[in-house]
């Protein structure tokens, strides 16, 4: 059954059984979150995926219009939009069968969040990507 994923033991563990993430409003202006937290997720080995309309790259990396336009199976959908702009992504994110959904630190959509887990995606919500792979990847036992 999939619901919000809170615990420590929980995160590690997607952020350790994921290899492909979505980063959904990736920027590539310096000093932004999105391309520091994206940036990061490439150094630590994953598949950094970037999604945003107004890019056709990103750090060398084709970037897509919508999350219904990558190819291949998405893991996380890491998600650097505002609130009112989630539900879209997340309705993207089942329609492409993604396999979790990660809003961002200060971003909040408990309706958005309650779609994607009644759709079967697991959903980790106000959350740094960045500062969770860290604390509890990086730093522990267990590695990419």
């Amino acid at each position: 059954m999939s619901r919000f994923l809170t615990t420590d033991s929980e995160i590690r563990d997607l952020l350790i059984s994921s290899k492909r993430i979505a980063v959904v409003g990736v920027s590539e202006r310096a000093g932004r979150p999105s391309r520091h937290v994206a940036e990061y997720l490439v150094n630590a080995g994953y598949e950094v995926i970037p999604v945003n309309p107004n890019l056709d790259n990103w750090a060398g990396l084709k970037a897509y219009p919508s999350l219904r336009d990558v190819p291949g199976q998405v893991d996380i959908v890491d998600v650097f939009r505002r609130p009112e702009h989630v539900a879209q992504v997340v309705e993207d994110a089942i329609a492409s069968g993604a396999g979790a959904v990660w809003m961002q630190l200060g971003i909040v959509n408990e309706d958005a969040a309650r779609t994607a887990i009644a759709a079967g995606l697991p959903v980790v919500m106000d959350a740094c990507a960045l500062v969770e792979h860290r604390r509890l990847v990086a730093n522990g036992e267990d590695s990419r």
